[in-house]
């Protein structure tokens, strides 16, 4: 049923006060139990398969720049590369590796962010240590990668996606010698659910972070990089500033933070297809269920809070997280903030159009301090 239909449906059965509630509760789920997997994308199909290539049906999607992960019902997984050629109706693109399932003409499948699938030994070759965090609500599952350095990088992924976001940056931070820590929190796949089974927009979820920094120091660490994407960079923004941990945080990376809440709400829920009003009223419904105080991200957006150099990751093509949230806090706070813009690249989909570039900017903004 489409959403015109169903609010026009539930406004004759309840009466028209009723209904605005149901129905803003209805899209609020979509923020308040981000659904688990790589997000919505349009489905393409495979239309000619070649050795070294692959044909899919041209859209937006299909002809973004850099590396992406074709995924397909079943499981299947392939990887592919640069576009070689469009057509009217198609987009060529290098096949870098078909890894699971079989890949064949008229197969229907999604471009993901996804790449690496598995973890840092079977996706990397990286030896690592299964351990997890002792958190508020129990035990948060963790992958620990040795470094020789004393600071430790923590990961933290975003809403809708696990740990394997981190894998694309290991290589990178192994290659610098740096301990890295990819952390699990609250509601996530083996970790302890939140008392009232909602995501609280890292307003609870920080405590994690803020756990997993007490490993890290208890292991040894002497300071550490809290690097996150999405809402797992606002829970690094939060973390730095109400940890009682703050003097062992030596810096942060933020790809696509989300700094303009309401916005990043409405937007994510017009993407799936929800009318611009309704996804107001889902907005407020999730603000109400969730008790998040608008006031507290305004803050973070304007940087006062701020003590430790950050690299800001972002793309002016992000469809969730305004561009303009993160340029108003670098201009804000100029002594701290490094602002890295990555044209064309979809909402933490940064390393896939810019592999190259992502890696550089990172590697250049790391290197001071080690």
């Amino acid at each position: 049923m489409r959403w015109g239909t169903a609010a026009a449906v539930a406004a004759a059965a309840v009466g028209a006060g009723a209904a605005v509630i149901l129905i803003g509760r209805r899209v609020s789920e979509r923020s308040v139990r981000p659904p688990a997997g790589p997000g919505a994308a349009a489905t393409l199909r495979v239309h000619d398969l070649a050795a070294g290539r692959v044909s899919l049906t041209r859209a937006p999607e299909s002809e973004r720049p850099g590396r992406y992960a074709l995924e397909w019902r079943g499981g299947g997984h392939a990887v592919v590369g640069e576009v070689l050629g469009t057509d009217v109706q198609t987009v060529t693109r290098r096949l870098e590796r078909a890894e699971h399932g079989t890949l064949a003409v008229g197969t229907e499948v999604e471009l993901t962010p996804r790449v690496h699938l598995g973890d840092p030994a079977t996706a990397l070759g990286l030896d690592f240590t299964g351990t997890a965090v002792e958190g508020e609500l129990g035990l948060l599952p963790a992958w620990y990668v040795p470094g020789m350095r004393g600071t430790w990088v923590i990961l933290v992924h975003g809403p809708g996606a696990d740990r394997t976001q981190a894998l694309p940056v290991l290589p990178l931070l192994h290659s610098l010698k740096l301990p890295t820590l990819t952390v699990t929190y609250r509601g996530d796949a083996g970790a302890p659910p939140p008392p009232d089974g909602l995501g609280h927009f890292g307003e609870t979820e920080w405590q994690d972070v803020e756990s997993a920094i007490g490993l890290a120091l208890d292991s040894g660490a002497g300071r550490v990089v809290l690097y996150g994407w999405s809402l797992g960079a606002t829970m690094c923004l939060l973390t730095a500033a109400r940890s009682t941990r703050q003097a062992s945080i030596g810096g942060l990376v933020l790809d696509s933070p989300i700094l303009d809440w309401s916005t990043s709400v409405r937007r994510e829920s017009v993407r799936a297809g929800i009318p611009g009003a309704l996804a107001e009223l889902g907005a407020l419904a999730a603000e109400g269920r969730t008790k998040v105080d608008p006031a507290v991200f305004a803050r973070l957006a304007d940087g006062a809070d701020l003590r430790v150099p950050t690299l800001l990751l972002c793309s002016p093509a992000d469809g969730i997280a305004p561009i303009g949230a993160a340029r108003r806090l670098a201009y804000h706070r100029p002594d701290l903030v490094s602002l890295h813009e990555l044209p064309g690249a979809e909402h933490t989909q940064l390393w896939n159009a810019h592999p190259d570039d992502y890696a550089e900017a990172l590697r250049r903004w790391l290197t001071p301090l080690l």
